[in-house]
Order: structure tokens, then C-alpha cells, then sequence
């Protein structure tokens, strides 16, 4: 399994940097997982071109967007069995500047998924998601992780 995180912008605070490359880290046992970051634009509509242009060819594209579907960590679990059962071995996670997403962008997803009603910093959601990912792959192997 790759697992690609193309996120608009860069970390630029250590100690989240270090929280991320933890996440990295323990996923690693489950597969590889790279971190694609495009730089923040003046538009949307150049951040998702930007975006998409970074995608890698055969994900199952989820975008993280506020008006995506919101799904409990079982569930998020059973989109990844699901994809598979597909044939999907490539998930790329597509995140957003500050300004949001371009309508671009969601047209090429196969699943939008919001975090939370809730608004966190695209910093913020990146740890996040890694850390729902490897919650995901805990869960998905029968292995205990906190709850």
C-alpha cells in the first residue's frame, strides 16, 4: 500500500513536524507513505490545478474538504478494505490551503470526507489524518490502539 499525503503549503512548526514524522514513521509498517506539498498560491483555482497535478496515476483520491461526508474511525477503516477489495494499493489525501479547495479538485475525488464541523489548520489536518490512517490500519489488522 502508498499512501500520499499532497497537502497545499509547509509545515514550518517543529514540534509538528516531528508529530507527522512519528505518524510517518508507524505507518511504515504497513506500507510507504510520502508527503507531497505545492506551494500556496494566490487562487484556489491554481492551488488545485497545483494539486492535481500531484496526484499520483491509480489513487483513490480523498479530499479533505468541510463539506465532505463525516465517518467515525470504523468506518473510515472500512473505506480503505473497500478500496482495496477494488484493487486500489494507492491512496493519495488531498488537503487544502487556507482558502480551501477549488471545485476542480473535488470533481476528481472519490470521496470527500470532512474532518469535523469543526475548521483546523491545513498544518492541523495533516497530522490529523495521518493519525486517523494509522488508527485505520490498526483496526483493519485486528491490533489494539487506544481508544
Amino acid at each position: 500500500m502508498t499512501i500520499s499525503i499532497v497537502a497545499v503549503g509547509k509545515i514550518k512548526e517543529k514540534y509538528m513536524t516531528q508529530a507527522i514524522n512519528d505518524y510517518v514513521k508507524r505507518l511504515g509498517r504497513y506500507g510507504k507513505v510520502e508527503i507531497v506539498e505545492v506551494n500556496e498560491e494566490t487562487s484556489v483555482e491554481k492551488e488545485g490545478e497545483n494539486l492535481l497535478n500531484r496526484i499520483p496515476k491509480g489513487s483513490y483520491v480523498i479530499v479533505l474538504d468541510l463539506y465532505g461526508k463525516e465517518i467515525d474511525s470504523v468506518e473510515f477503516a472500512q473505506v480503505f478494505e473497500k478500496a482495496q477489495i477494488n484493487g486500489y494499493s494507492r491512496f493519495s489525501f488531498v488537503i487544502g490551503g487556507s482558502e480551501g479547495i477549488s471545485d476542480e479538485v473535488r470533481k476528481q475525488a472519490d470521496m470527500l470526507l470532512c474532518l469535523s464541523k469543526m475548521t483546523f489548520t491545513h498544518q492541523m489536518a495533516r497530522l490529523i489524518i495521518l493519525e486517523q490512517i494509522y488508527r485505520a490500519m490498526k483496526i483493519n489488522n485486528n491490533e489494539p490502539y487506544h481508544k
